[in-house]
């Protein structure tokens, strides 16, 4: 019996599709499993009842907060490993830790956390006025303050348009570099609002902006783009992949690795290649997975979740 020491944070945080992401990775009692983006360890938690003594888990989070509350939370489990990282690292860490081609699965549940958005002081969000920072990582980078007052604006407007998809990328862009050195969250947000001219049922002004300031900063497309060949990598044959976006763009990215590496090798499509001369890496494991209408009417962070399940051919 593993004991784990949880506090009101901790009960606070709803993992998403927490029994759909155990079903998809599937665990053996023996297993290795990776959780690439801890939060607060509600995916770990429900993964590690399913492991034994025998089984093995390492988490990796690039928040300093989350690797904190996860050595308070386990530190008696020696079954648990703890790395501070980003997750573009995953095959470093792995083969420093003598697991590589040994992980059973591994998951990905991408973007910002509920705890990072309730904390002003992070500011994620616009929720509660807080110091504009915005960084995954708060021991390393620039801010989103510091970040905003170097871009140019033409810049801005790409970041804005392609990450955010504003629609009023170059008015909002123009009106955020008028303003000068932002300070706080509220201060963003008033000046986006004042920016946009039509508002969405629902949503604030600001939100496509702050999403897409927050993806640029923390260059998340391009971990994300990185981390996953390392995830086919480091899994055993039939191993497991499993990755939870939020977003379009992030869905978009695991969908076409999914399917590109269950494709295999690359030839000219008009010469005449056996199927299995292809060499896939991967095959789909059913269908994307959504939350259901209770999930969501209890987290509303669940409505925007869509999770995809790969398998390593062995």
């Amino acid at each position: 019996m593993h004991a784990a020491v949880t506090t009101n944070e901790e009960h606070r945080h709803v993992p998403v599709l927490r029994d759909e992401v155990v079903s998809g990775l599937d665990p053996e009692e023996h297993g290795i499993v990776v959780d690439a983006t801890y939060g607060r360890g509600g995916h770990t938690r429900a993964i590690l009842a399913r492991l034994g003594a025998g089984g093995k888990m390492l988490v990796i989070d690039r928040d300093p907060a989350a690797v904190a509350q996860a050595r308070r939370e386990w530190s008696g489990d020696q079954r648990i490993e703890i790395v501070h990282a980003p997750f573009s690292r995953l095959r470093a860490i792995l083969d420093d830790h003598g697991l590589s081609g040994r992980v059973t699965g591994v998951l990905f549940d991408l973007g910002v956390s509920s705890p990072q958005l309730d904390d002003g002081s992070r500011g994620f969000g616009f929720a509660h006025d807080g110091p504009l920072d915005m960084r995954m990582d708060t021991e390393s980078g620039i801010t989103a303050a510091d970040w905003l007052e170097r871009v140019e604006q033409g810049e801005l407007a790409r970041v804005l348009r392609t990450l955010g998809e504003e629609r009023f990328a170059r008015r909002v862009a123009s009106r955020i570099k008028a303003h000068g050195r932002f300070s706080t969250t509220g201060e963003l947000a008033q000046v986006v609002a004042g920016a946009v001219p039509t508002r969405e049922p629902g949503k604030h002004p600001a939100t496509r902006t702050f999403q897409a300031i927050r993806i640029a900063l923390n260059r998340e497309l391009e971990e994300l783009g990185e981390a996953l060949p390392q995830a086919v990598d480091v899994l055993a044959g039939g191993g497991r992949l499993v990755v939870i976006s939020f977003h379009s763009l992030e869905d978009r990215l695991v969908k076409r690795f999914i399917r590109e590496q269950s494709r295999g090798d690359p030839y000219p499509p008009d010469l005449p290649v056996r199927h299995d001369m292809l060499r896939p890496r991967l095959r789909a494991v059913g269908k994307a997975v959504r939350a259901g209408k209770a999930e969501i009417a209890a987290n509303r962070r669940a409505r925007s979740a869509v999770m995809r399940v790969a398998e390593k051919v062995a």
